[in-house]
C-alpha cells in the first residue's frame, strides 16, 4: 500500500491539494501533529471540495505515535538528501511505502533524517529554489511510485457512466 506523510503540516491550502491527490490515487494519507490548521478549515475544504469524504486518512499525536502504527519501508524527502526520488524500486505492490514529507517552514527533523540516511531523497532541481511545493512534490513522487506499479487499480482511461464524459469523448462530433 502506498502512503503520503505530512509530518507537521502548516498551510491548509497543500494539505487539501495532497488530500485531493491521495483521493485520485488511492493513496492513505497520514497526518502528524500538530498541525497548523484545524481539519474543518475553509481553505482546507475548498481545496479538497468533492473528494474529502473519499480521503482514507489517519491524524497521529507525533511521529512516534506514528511510527508504532505503521510498519513498512520509509523514504524521507528533504532538500539535503543525496538520491533522486527515481533511484528507488517502487514496485513491489505488496510493501507498505510510507513518503514522508516534511513541514513547509522547516522541513523534518535533522534528528529523524540521521536515523536512515540511505532512505533520504529530493527532487532534482535547479539552485534557483531551494524547494518545490509540498503539494507538488507529493504528486511528483505519488505519480513516480504509480508509475513503477504500472498505476495499479487506477482507471487509464475516462469512464462512461453518468459523471463523466467517456473514453470516447475525443472522437465525438
Amino acid at each position: 500500500m502506498n502512503n503520503i506523510v505530512l509530518f507537521e503540516p502548516e498551510i491548509p491550502q497543500n494539505t487539501g491539494n495532497i488530500m485531493r491527490t491521495c483521493v485520485a490515487s488511492n493513496t492513505k494519507l497520514h497526518l502528524i501533529k500538530p498541525l497548523g490548521f484545524s481539519l474543518d478549515d475553509a481553505h482546507l475544504k475548498r481545496s479538497g471540495v468533492n473528494y474529502i469524504d473519499k480521503l482514507d486518512y489517519e491524524v497521529y499525536e507525533n511521529f512516534d505515535d506514528f511510527k508504532k502504527k505503521n510498519k513498512g519501508i520509509y523514504y524521507y524527502f528533504t532538500r539535503y538528501g543525496n538520491k533522486p526520488h527515481t533511484s528507488f524500486d517502487y514496485s513491489n505492490t505488496n510493501d507498505n511505502l510510507y513518503f514522508i514529507f516534511g513541514k513547509e517552514s522547516t522541513g523534518i527533523p535533522k534528528e529523524i533524517l540521521k536515523k536512515d540516511l540511505n532512505h533520504c531523497m529530493r527532487i532534482p532541481m535547479t539552485s534557483n529554489v531551494r524547494a518545490l511545493n509540498v503539494s507538488n512534490s507529493v504528486a511528483i513522487v505519488i505519480y513516480e511510485v504509480l508509475r513503477q506499479q504500472d498505476f495499479n487499480g487506477l482507471l487509464k482511461e475516462e469512464p462512461n457512466d453518468n459523471a463523466h464524459k467517456g473514453s470516447d469523448y475525443l472522437q465525438r462530433d
